[in-house]
């Protein structure tokens, strides 16, 4: 089964030169590249964020799998969900890696298989030309997450981390989100502090904690916790903040604004 793309033409350009021309403005060229093992990205429109995807990508050295954690806007389908199968972009088709995928769902059974979460999920589709960009022989794990308990976080967390160890995968984890929605920029940047504070300090329960404390509406901090807890796992020691900038710098709207932050775990 090919997943195919529904927001090409609308967050990306649909045409194949078009987009490769929009990535390549995006990705600097001739910066030095991080052994990352987990990146926080944004997923919105490419003309809102991103300059933040391309900054965090131009940064990440390649590598064979990209498991990338997405929210579910939707409210589609399983609250852990995988998709196996093929996903079609303007640049071309990208294959799940079976494999590590397969692994990971033996290893908890929180995460079911189910494409109705992913076929009108666009919090994944955004980064696959970024990927198919930066690391074009690669393939990916693609998990949409909704809501869940710390205890099932953890289980998840530990899940995909006994996965790459047993399948010795040479992997970077994605989670795919944004900031603050639509409130104004003072309010905006003063409630992401606290959440990229949480992420910097490597903190995934932390900010499962602040985000329900501060009423935070990141969309993909499920994801991002779930990073978190595989990179404290995997040995983690630093988290550096690449990029933070909102819609407002494109639309000039301060009045509500999203955020967009894009960090690198190291």
């Amino acid at each position: 089964m090919t997943r195919e793309p529904v927001v090409a033409g609308q967050f990306y350009p649909s045409d194949r030169e078009e987009l490769i021309k929009e990535l390549n403005g995006m990705n600097p060229a001739g910066l030095e590249k991080t052994k990352a093992i987990g990146a926080v990205v944004p997923h919105a429109g490419y003309p809102y964020s991103g300059a933040v995807a391309g900054a965090v990508y131009a940064r990440l050295e390649a590598r064979k799998t990209y498991i990338i954690l997405g929210p579910n806007h939707t409210g589609n389908g399983e609250y852990f969900a995988a998709y196996r199968g093929l996903w079609r972009t303007p640049l071309g088709i990208m294959g799940t890696d079976e494999g590590l995928l397969t692994t990971i769902m033996r290893n908890t059974s929180h995460i079911t298989e189910d494409p109705s979460a992913h076929l009108s999920e666009h919090s994944i589709e955004v980064q696959l030309p970024f990927i198919q960009q930066t690391a074009p022989d690669a393939g990916i794990v693609a998990l949409t997450l909704r809501e869940g308990r710390i205890p099932a976080l953890q289980e998840i967390s530990a899940a995909i981390v006994s996965a790459i160890r047993e399948e010795n995968a040479d992997v970077v984890i994605i989670a795919s989100s944004d900031m603050t929605h639509y409130e104004s920029r003072e309010a905006a940047r003063e409630k992401d502090h606290a959440a990229i504070q949480a992420i910097l300090n490597l903190d995934g329960e932390g900010l499962v904690k602040i985000v329900k404390e501060r009423n935070i509406s990141m969309c993909g901090y499920i994801p991002v916790a779930i990073m978190l807890m595989c990179a404290k796992k995997i040995g983690a020691k630093k988290s550096e903040l690449i990029k933070y900038c909102d819609s407002g710098d494109v639309s000039g709207d301060t009045d509500e604004v999203v955020g967009y932050a894009g960090v690198i775990v190291s």
